[in-house]
């Protein structure tokens, strides 16, 4: 039997519903920007699996170093107990972490991190005797699969059977520059009516709702509004974070700096499960405490593992050097020229770009998970390359180390795909 025939006995794949979808590739083997399945096909990996391998699959450097950790210590309690990993690794990133973020605590995924999050802005009021209740979030926002993460998401084609048992959240939309008063205005009658205790967002870009991508200048405004009010600020940067704006994080782009930070994905490079919650000392603080109850009572079997630790410090060192940082310049460069020869194209409705992030938007009306977008996967799979549009988007998040020619053939199969739709 296939491993294609073996995997559908047993396993229930994520965002999937079986009946309808039925057949899943078997990859055997990836390698830089290549993934490879068992009939010996190769698909270019342009959404660096779900954005989290930036610096290629298999990355040498990164393997090396965890291969060399796993003889040395492979798994610990973090409870009570420490490790160099992941001191070297707490103190590599607070280098590179917006100046205000101090404290870093571990968990498992990018909902974990969020879920953190909240509890850490909802605790910060507790603990000060202030009980508020409230959060605040864009509309069609994207935190993960957690009820708090779940909570705070706008998209509702994840959360349908649940919605009844979520958090209070309160939900303003996107600055465009046109709205960004009449939003001010919104979260200011909110934040009147309500006890609000955070704000959680995706800085400057909504991942899941298409790469919505949206203005700074009005993101800034809200902050400083939360900032008067008290109000902790949660920014989700599990997508966006460890270079893909063209700085090393979405809120470096951002004047006022988040209270929080939520980090996962292409912190370990693809490699191993792992994500961070960061804060501010404002933050620790309030839980800083000689009454144990104040302190926050949330761990994970694997928080900390020190092979994660290793990978996501290998992976930092990577993000520094001078090759990944011409890269992602490159890799900009290169978007750009394409948007120009692609943007005006009778069946693009709207192109955008920020940082190494690039979507266009087609002029034709289509569902999410419809056929047409199934027609769309297909004839991108059947062409060797791999990318997965979010209805009628097709996005371009690809590792770092992506060549020219790579490149090239994720643009051409997409001109190529423009003259079937």
């Amino acid at each position: 039997m296939t491993l294609q025939d073996r995997d559908k006995k047993h396993l229930w794949h994520p965002l999937t519903q079986h009946k309808l979808h039925p057949e899943t590739i078997a990859i055997t083997k990836a390698k830089d920007c290549v993934l490879y399945d068992e009939n010996g096909n190769e698909y270019i990996d342009a959404i660096a699996s779900w954005y989290t391998c930036m610096y290629g699959h298999c990355n040498e450097y990164i393997t090396s170093c965890v291969a060399t950790q796993m003889q040395q210590l492979d798994q610990v309690v973090f409870s009570g107990f420490t490790h160099e990993p992941a001191i070297k690794l707490s103190e590599a990133l607070i280098k590179i972490l917006p100046d205000n973020q101090n404290k870093i605590f571990f968990s498992d995924n990018g909902s974990t991190s969020v879920e953190i999050g909240i509890k850490m802005a909802l605790q910060f009021h507790f603990n000060k005797g202030e009980k508020r209740n409230t959060l605040i979030a864009f509309e069609d926002g994207f935190h993960g699969d957690t009820f708090g993460a779940m909570s705070v998401s706008g998209l509702s084609v994840y959360n349908g059977p649940f919605e009844d048992f979520f958090l209070e959240v309160k939900r303003i939309p996107t600055p465009n520059g046109e709205n960004n008063e009449a939003i001010l205005n919104t979260l200011n009658a909110i934040v009147e009516t309500n006890k609000v205790a955070g704000f959680v967002y995706e800085p400057l870009v909504q991942g899941a709702a298409a790469m919505k991508m949206y203005n700074s200048e009005g993101l800034n405004a809200i902050l400083e509004l939360c900032k008067k009010h008290g109000i902790v600020t949660v920014a989700d940067e599990v997508m966006t974070g460890f270079g893909k704006t063209g700085d090393y994080f979405a809120s470096l782009h951002i004047d006022t700096k988040p209270d929080i930070m939520c980090l996962s994905k292409a912190l370990t490079g693809g490699l191993l499960p792992m994500a961070l919650t960061t804060c501010s000392e404002k933050i620790y603080e309030a839980f800083y405490s000689n009454d144990i109850s104040k302190g926050l009572f949330h761990g994970h079997t694997y928080s900390a593992n020190p092979l994660a630790c290793t990978a996501a410090l290998a992976s930092i060192e990577l993000l520094q050097s001078e090759v990944i940082q011409q890269n992602i310049k490159a890799v900009i460069a290169s978007h750009k020229a394409f948007n120009k020869r692609i943007k005006t194209h009778p069946k693009v409705k709207s192109t955008r770009q920020t940082g190494i992030i690039f979507a266009l938007d087609l002029n034709i009306e289509m569902t999410r998970y419809g056929n047409l977008r199934d027609k769309l996967f297909k004839f991108f799979l059947d062409h060797g390359v791999f990318l997965r549009p979010l209805g009628s988007t097709i996005y371009i998040q690809a590792p770092y180390t992506i060549t020219k020619e790579q490149l090239q053939k994720i643009y051409q199969v997409i001109e190529d795909v423009l003259e079937i739709v």
